[in-house]
Formats: C-alpha cells, structure tokens, sequence
C-alpha cells in the first residue's frame, strides 16, 4: 500500500486569465532549490489559455496539483488553497509574478529558526508588465515595524504573494474574509499578528509584477474602503482607539480609480527613485503619449531623459 509523503509546503497559486505570464511564474516555482513542496495550481474559471498550460505543467511534474472551477473570486480560491493544502508552512504565489531560486529554502529555514513567528514575507521587486524592474519594496523587517503601518492602513509593507505563513494559524483566525475582498490579505495579517509574530526577510525573494489590470489600480476605491473597515476593526479586536483621520477618511470621495497617465507617471517617478533609468524613460514615454501637452509630464519626461 502507498502512501503519499506530506510535502513540506504547499504552494497556493489562484489563477485567472494569466496566460501571458504563467510559464515565467510557474517555472520560477519548479525551480527552486528547495524541492519538497506540491504547488496547488487553483484555476479559478479561466477563459484566455492558461487551463491548457497549467494541464501542461501537472503532466510533466507530479508537485503540481491542478484543481479546476468556475468562477469564484480570489478570497474562495485563496481560502480553497488553505484547505487543501497538506503541508504546514504555506507559501503565496500569484501566477503573474516570478520567484527567485533561493525563496523558499530561505522562509522555510527562517520560519523554522524563529518558531514565534507565524508569517514571513520579503524584500520584493517591483517589476512591470514586461518585467523591467521599476523599485525595491518591503523595507519594513520586524513584526512592530509592520504590524504598526498595517495598522495605519498602510497596504504596501508585507506583500501576499511574497508570504510564508504556518496553515494552523491560518486557519485558526479564520484565513481570508470574503467580506473584505481586495484587502483580505491585510485583515488576515492584523488577525495573525495577534497571535504571534510577522517578519519580512531582508533579501529579495519575488518579483512583483505591476499592470493596469492590478487590483491596486483596477479595484482602487474598494481595496480602500474595505481597508479602511478592516483596519478599524483591529483597532476594535484590540480595545483601541482609532486615530481620527481614520475614523473620519472617506474612501469613496477621496480616491479615484488612477487613468494610464498616473499609473505610468508613478512607475516612471518610482523607477526613477531606484536607479532604473531604462524602466524611467519607457513609463515617462507612455505617460507622454496619454497628455502630451502635461506641464508636469514634460518635467517628468526630461528627468527620466537625463535618468535623475
């Protein structure tokens, strides 16, 4: 009688329309250097392709695990992961980012040496739809660090993708929360770091891809008032009092959903800021083309020519 071996990690990769970038992402996880792991490929009712490479990659490697559905939204494909999984430390992976070699060997040692701690991101790298590198992100390293700008609302410390995290805990705060779609990470981040610590690597272990179709540019308003709500009820869980910029924010007249030249404004500035002198004039470029006659644009344009 066979009995299969419990990996060591169980990798939880939701899939929804990424055919263009998901050979890059799920060779980047076959290729780690830490081998005992089963990838749980979730494809949550594809339509461009992908269903046919991901049935692909399940017949040329027996770690992936391909489970198939209709449509259901990220937060049920992410919380179908976490129960399927086998394996005690889970690791994120979103199906248009890229791993590097050395990620998981590094969380998993990391977790296993700091057994307070219950979920371990990293420095990440922030790359664009054609994977020029754009800035360095997640400087953040300690748990009171993140945990205090979660807690501001502040979604860009401790990125999902880049996580690993113990299923026990996941699942005994509840793992995600349909209610808070497109913030779940944050507010199970909150509730985890209730119970014990959060912590991101001090290396680079993702690349983090960046596009319009981003739920960060895509679904702006509802990511904030739904980080907002989510945050307001930590304070709560906690007997604390919120600051009143918070309680008083209102998301839905104080945000907009950003157009092609803010988007491309922002990656060039921000590649700008990180030495990516290359990425800076692609982006400044594209926002050029979206309001040539921007003063600010101009201004913008000649920095990333000159690549200061």
């Amino acid at each position: 009688m066979n009995i299969e071996k419990i990996p060591a990690v169980s990798v939880i990769m939701p899939i929804y329309n990424t055919f263009k970038y998901i050979d890059e992402a799920i060779e980047s996880v076959l290729n780690q250097t830490f081998t005992d792991f089963e990838l749980l490929l979730l494809n949550d009712g594809s339509t461009d392709g992908s269903l046919a490479r991901l049935e692909h990659y399940a017949g040329i490697d027996s770690r992936c695990k391909l489970l198939t559905s209709a449509n259901s939204g990220i937060v049920a494909t992410r919380n179908k992961g976490v129960a399927l999984a086998r394996a005690e430390i889970l690791i994120n992976m979103d199906s248009d980012d890229i791993c590097l070699p050395n990620r998981f060997q590094t969380q998993v040692d990391y977790l296993k040496q700091h057994p307070e701690c219950v979920a371990a991101g990293s420095k990440i790298l922030l790359i664009d739809s054609d994977g020029l590198p754009i800035l360095q992100a997640g400087n953040l390293l300690t748990h009171d660090e993140i945990d205090t700008a979660n807690m501001s609302g502040n979604g860009l410390v401790m990125f999902n993708p880049a996580v690993a995290m113990r299923k026990s805990v996941v699942v005994a705060v509840g793992a995600y929360k349909p209610e808070f779609e497109h913030a779940e990470d944050l507010d199970l981040f909150l509730r985890m770091a209730e119970v014990g610590k959060l912590a991101n690597i001090s290396q680079i272990l993702l690349h983090y891809r960046q596009h319009v179709a981003s739920v960060g540019y895509a679904k702006r308003q509802s990511q904030v008032s739904a980080t907002k709500v989510c945050v307001l009820e930590a304070y709560a869980r906690r007997h604390l009092s919120p600051p009143s910029e918070l309680v008083n924010s209102d998301p839905q007249t104080y945000f907009h959903a950003p157009d092609l030249f803010e988007i491309h404004s922002k990656w060039s500035w921000w590649a700008l800021g990180g030495g990516y002198a290359k990425t800076a004039r692609v982006h400044a470029w594209k926002a050029f083309l979206s309001k040539p006659f921007s003063i600010s644009n101009l201004k913008l344009y000649l920095c990333a020519i000159r690549g200061y």
